[in-house]
């Protein structure tokens, strides 16, 4: 894997080119020892991407055995050529047992070749199950990358198949259980030896093997780069590392939402949700009879912001979740869910405004009768006699659940991504003059959807959040560098300068 001359990104395909499934007879594999006989794996294989800077093999490993498997004895090995004394780091972006039960490791072939010197070994702890005769694992998706980020051209990888955009037998990967290779095809002089490894005693180690050049260089975004990461990884609302962080809960009073409501930093809450932590912020009321906006006073709503504007060009990340129906009590209210970044209105139509919305309303409201996802992009606005200035895309349809929200501003669009999908691309006209703060919040435009006076409440999730300055990045790449940091054990990082 070798430096390209040009950086050439990362990018997700959104309509992906049928592929044509390579299958392989007896003669394109290793001869099977008989000790394998009724073991007996295929490996499929489609790539997440070409060029940039990171390398995207994504597999699936299937059963073709008579007998059940535990996976924790089954290694896949993807042949790459390194760079001269580059280290790599790998990544997990998603899978379907889980990237906690996956493990990557990087090691040096003895015999290389123009096209391999390395690989990456793929394996899967105890956890992870069994794979019975004719299941498979479903999709793991996994991305490595040199330590110091350097462009990479996969173009000369043994194991790269540009043309499978879609998942077919690969027999350039190769696949062992219990240490005997059974799928695939090692690079010339590589060939394996029958002889099984000691069997493990627990999971596979995820460090560097000895064979493997320790980093010379950070694992994550040097510093200085421009960098704002947070995983959330905090005790309660009053842990004084989130202030130390330049984030500020809000409490008190004021707009928006309807009249008397509160700010409550108590309602905003972190815990663990398997190896990550998650914020939440919940938003109750028992509402006013059947006033259409009334008073508030009962009503609790949550935000939490930067407490800086530093902000400007660049890419925007977050993976929230959505609710359709509150957590409590009954449903209806016309909720707004958000995550957004936004400056002051120096005054009514001032032109040097700037506001960029995700907002996501699962009951309605401004006019909608269901729910809708809108994406905002503002250039100025009016508060009495209202008047806006802004260009918005919308998708009436539920948003319910877990999503990875992108948006990326350069000096010719704004472009939003929901699910590693282009969602809405905004003009040029709507771009930022000055910097802005970053939000999350929840709130009620008013008291008209549910009349009742039954205390109800509703939950806004946040897994993480990452700007990254000046640099457009593609939703795998924003994927990538949240996989890195969390491999690394890095819950936060800013090296945002101030304004």
């Amino acid at each position: 894997m070798r430096n390209g001359t040009g950086r050439r990104k990362l990018r997700i395909r959104t309509a992906l080119a049928a592929a044509t499934v390579i299958g392989l007879g007896a003669t394109a594999l290793t001869a099977l020892p008989a000790a394998a006989a009724e073991e007996s794996v295929a490996v499929r294989y489609r790539h997440g991407g070409t060029g940039g800077d990171q390398a995207a093999p994504w597999l699936t490993v299937v059963n073709t055995g008579a007998t059940s498997i535990p996976l924790s004895q089954v290694k896949v090995r993807y042949y790459f050529k390194g760079d001269p004394g580059a280290s790599y780091s790998y990544a997990c972006d998603w899978a379907v047992r889980g990237c906690t039960q996956v493990t990557g490791t990087f090691g040096t072939l003895p015999g290389p070749t123009a096209a391999a010197d390395r690989y990456l070994e793929v394996g899967f702890t105890a956890e992870a199950g069994s794979l019975a005769p004719g299941a498979d694992t479903g999709d793991v998706q996994l991305r490595f990358h040199r330590s110091d980020w350097q462009p990479l051209d996969q173009f000369d990888d043994y194991s790269f198949g540009p043309a499978q955009t879609a998942y077919g037998d690969w027999s350039k990967v190769t696949a062992t259980v219990g240490g005997v290779q059974v799928w695939g095809t090692t690079p010339a002089g590589n060939e394996p030896t029958p002889t099984p490894p000691a069997i493990p005693t627990g999971p596979t180690p995820t460090t560097p093997t000895p064979t493997d050049p320790l980093p010379t260089g950070p694992t994550v975004p040097p510093a200085g780069r421009g960098v704002l990461f947070d995983d959330f990884d905090y005790t309660g609302h009053t842990d004084p590392a989130i202030a130390a962080h330049g984030w500020t809960i809000r409490s008190g009073g004021g707009g928006p939402g309807v009249g008397d409501a509160s700010w409550v930093p108590e309602n905003v809450t972190f815990a663990k949700q398997g190896a990550n932590s998650v914020m939440t912020l919940r938003t109750s009321t028992q509402g006013s009879g059947a006033s259409t906006q009334g008073s508030g006073a009962s009503t609790r709503q949550t935000e939490v912001h930067t407490g800086v504007r530093k902000f400007k060009s660049g890419t925007y990340a977050a993976r929230v979740r959505f609710a359709d129906a509150p957590a409590s009590g009954p449903d209806g209210d016309h909720l707004v869910q958000s995550f957004f970044t936004i400056n002051d209105l120096a005054a009514p139509m001032a032109d040097d405004y700037a506001e960029y919305d995700f907002e996501y309303l699962p009951n309605g409201g401004w006019g909608e009768t269901a729910n809708v996802l809108y994406t905002t992009s503002w250039e100025t606005f009016r508060p009495d006699p209202w008047e806006a200035v802004n260009q918005h895309t919308e998708a009436r349809t539920s948003q319910a659940g877990w999503h990875d929200l992108v948006l990326t501003i350069d000096d010719t669009a704004l472009v939003y991504y929901l699910d590693g999908k282009e969602f809405a691309r905004h003009d040029a006209r709507y771009l930022p003059e000055r910097p802005m703060s970053i939000h999350f919040n929840q709130w009620l435009i008013d008291l008209a959807g549910q009349t009742s006076t039954t205390p109800r409440a509703y939950e806004e999730q946040v897994d993480y959040v990452l700007h990254v300055k000046d640099q457009v990045l593609t939703p795998a790449e924003v994927a990538a560098k949240v996989a890195t940091y969390r491999s690394n054990g890095t819950a936060f990082e800013d090296s945002v300068p101030a304004s």
